[in-house]
């Protein structure tokens, strides 16, 4: 079954700090704070335009969920509880600071339907976290993912590309030691220089440089495939698109889709790894492919087919039905090769 978020921003609520970063009004596109009845009518309708095909839960995300003033915080429970406890949605889901859970709150939590849980990590490096004023370290993470953990939750990690005075090489670190906390899921967002944030104060003195597009996308590949290697389904790749996002986005590796971009770029990096392995060069090939797959293996502007062009192949691309979603076929005149993702 297809699994769905009935998403409820709190809007840079309950944060005790400002991050480098971010501007949460602009990247919700909300600015008001949702009510009670917000919540119930949300849901409702929500609950109306289920098909029975997917697996839903509600979700409150967008600030420090469990941070925020505490009655208000009940009363958003109160409002959606009823809705899981007839059966409408699986669960809850939360988003909150590492440095705002413990186990009373946990405890809390439980009574009003929560079963998942995302920390925002974005970094396991206590540098990169003080220099863009994340006010946690990663140690906090690691004790909260294994408390999250040890009481039942469901436990998702949030973590962030081209920080401030973060490289490539500590964000793979911080994907590794992320992976290490046994996450259920993961969401992975490169980081965008927003209007009326410290970093855009930073990018404009000259004093921080974003990742281009085309780093960001290889690095985000390269994570996609360590964590899902390992059994983590990566929920989230790049920042949903908004009109608030368009307009006060100042610079960064945005693409509205970068996900399949990531995706097609791991795909690629594949499909070269088993030519070589084979030891097939400079050859004629066809590329089998599930036609829901085709598009990624084609790759954007067919980007791939001419990447592989450049490097001495020429790839033609066809549907096949009995090819599964995860796997693809390079039949050549030397041999057949099914390659798995």
């Amino acid at each position: 079954m297809r699994h769905a978020n009935v998403a409820i921003f709190v809007p840079h609520n309950g944060c005790p700090h400002q991050c480098s970063f971010c501007n949460q009004r602009s990247i919700t596109g909300q600015r008001e704070q949702p009510t009670p009845d917000d919540v119930r009518r949300v849901v409702q309708k929500a609950k109306e335009c289920l098909n029975g095909e997917e697996q839903a839960e509600i979700a409150f995300f967008g600030g420090s969920f469990t941070a925020i003033d505490r009655g208000y915080m009940v009363a958003l429970l109160e409002a959606a509880v009823p809705f899981v406890r007839e059966g409408s949605f699986m669960g809850i889901r939360i988003s909150t600071r590492p440095d705002a859970i413990d186990r009373q709150i946990l405890a809390l939590l439980r009574t009003y339907g929560v079963t998942s849980i995302e920390l925002g990590a974005q970094s396991m490096d206590d540098c990169v976290l003080a220099c863009n004023g994340r006010g946690h370290t990663a140690v906090q993470v690691e004790e909260a993912a294994a408390c999250i953990r040890s009481e039942g939750f469901s436990l998702g990690l949030q973590m962030m590309t081209g920080l401030y005075g973060d490289t490539p090489a500590g964000a793979k670190q911080t994907a590794h030691r992320l992976a290490a906390l046994e996450p259920d899921t993961m969401r992975i967002y490169p980081t965008i220089v927003m209007r009326g944030t410290d970093l855009e104060r930073k990018y404009r003195a000259g004093d921080y440089l974003p990742m281009p597009l085309e780093d960001a996308v290889n690095l985000c590949a390269e994570l996609l495939e360590g964590f899902e290697r390992q059994g983590i389904r990566v929920i989230r790749l790049g920042l949903h698109s908004t009109p608030e996002l368009e307009r006060d986005r100042v610079a960064g590796p945005w693409h509205p889709a970068f996900r399949e971009l990531c995706e097609s770029r791991r795909i690629f990096n594949g499909l070269l790894r088993a030519l070589e392995e084979n030891l097939i060069y400079n050859a004629t090939i066809k590329i089998k492919v599930n036609p829901k797959w085709r598009s990624k293996v084609v790759g954007q502007k067919r980007a791939n087919v001419m990447e592989l062009l450049k490097r001495g192949y020429t790839a033609y691309v066809v549907e096949a039905p009995t090819v599964l979603e995860n796997q693809l076929v390079i039949a050549s005149s030397k041999k057949d090769v099914t390659v798995c993702f």
